[in-house]
């Protein structure tokens, strides 16, 4: 197997390193995409981009989901957008404007089970209409001129291979580049183990590459997962969610685990840039769910991690909010009363006896 570190083909691009960020949907913004590079991602697939919202020019899609920021493809850096739908005809104009917004490959979802992306007939449900996904497929070539990959669960249902079949079909009918592939069923989601004997027998029937992604919560399971499948590459989801610092471990000599200090200095350049894509006060809210993946990183005894997640859900401002991170930095035991004053220094915090 090669190494994680190595470069691979996909289409005429060279990806610097096997390590992917995969697309993560309501996440993966530029900012997400471009922490995951910091970090040593070679290849970072955004969120999951709605070609209706493409193709009839969505304004605040268009601005805040197509935005690529330059860093991103510093060192060999490769950017996918990810689009889903199942209307051919939208896909070709979607893809031809992302193609203009400077994206350098198109993924397309067919493996989503939010069931409000199904009944559109896009993400998983396309599983089971394969002429369809064909189509959808090459609409997206020829609209854009990019390579296309495709991400893929294993099927609808738990035991169904629908996926497998129609990644061959993909391949050899539509021409796509790769195949990102998630082995486990849309029913389940991200429960159960992933079925990596499947994804094994995929790589070893298509003549594409094969980005392996479900699972992949820690440096053990990727290179586990990545020797027992012959993937081309791993993409990394749920795994990375407030540790970027796993890229690091995977394609780098790191081994410990972030300080305290320097999970609350990442968090700070997340807000950061939260502020620049957003603005200060829907960057306020759109953290809340961002502060949960840091805070159980730094080690917090129980009962502080409890309180500091319920008042950093309800700050009225991102100020606020930095301020209860602050009072983390301060002290690495710091008294739950603390965090109560940096919500509101009208409240006295108890001096020490």
């Amino acid at each position: 197997m090669p190494d994680l570190t190595e470069p691979w083909n996909l289409g005429p691009l060279r990806i610097p390193n096997r390590v992917a960020l995969a697309p993560l949907a309501g996440i993966g913004n530029w900012f997400v995409r471009l922490q995951a590079h910091r970090h040593g991602a070679g290849l970072m697939v955004s969120e999951m981009v709605s070609s209706f919202g493409v193709h009839h020019g969505n304004e605040r899609t268009c601005r805040e989901l197509l935005r690529i920021h330059p860093d991103e493809r510093r060192d060999g850096g490769v950017v996918s957008m990810q689009l889903f739908g199942s209307d051919p005809d939208v896909m070709r104009s979607a893809a031809e404007r992302v193609a203009l917004a400077g994206a350098d490959v198109i993924d397309l979802n067919m493996g989503c089970p939010v069931p409000k992306v199904c009944k559109t007939g896009a993400g998983a449900a396309l599983l089971r209409e394969p002429q369809l996904a064909v189509a959808v497929a090459r609409a997206a070539a020829e609209g854009s001129g990019l390579p296309v990959t495709v991400k893929l669960r294993s099927g609808q249902r738990p035991g169904e291979t629908d996926g497998a079949e129609l990644a061959e079909r993909l391949v050899a009918d539509a021409g796509v580049a790769a195949i990102g592939f998630h082995p486990r069923s849309a029913a389940v989601q991200h429960r159960g183990q992933p079925d990596y004997a499947l994804a094994a027998r995929v790589v070893a029937r298509l003549p594409v590459p094969v980005i392996l992604t479900g699972g992949l919560s820690d440096a053990p399971a990727v290179r586990a997962a990545y020797e027992a499948t012959g993937a081309t590459a791993v993409m990394l989801a749920r795994g990375a969610l407030g540790n970027p610092w796993l890229f690091a471990e995977l394609l780098s000599d790191r081994r410990d685990p972030p300080s305290r200090a320097e999970v609350l200095s990442e968090l700070d350049w997340v807000c950061d840039r939260a502020v620049e894509h957003l603005g200060d006060e829907r960057a306020g809210r759109y953290l809340r769910k961002f502060y949960p993946w840091y805070l159980h990183r730094m080690g917090l005894e129980r009962a502080m991690l409890k309180r500091i997640q319920a008042d950093l859900q309800r700050v009225p401002t991102l100020a606020a909010a930095r301020g209860l991170l602050a009072a983390l930095a301060a002290e690495p035991a710091a008294p739950v009363d603390a965090f109560a004053h940096a919500v509101d220094p009208s409240r006295s915090v108890p001096k020490a006896a």
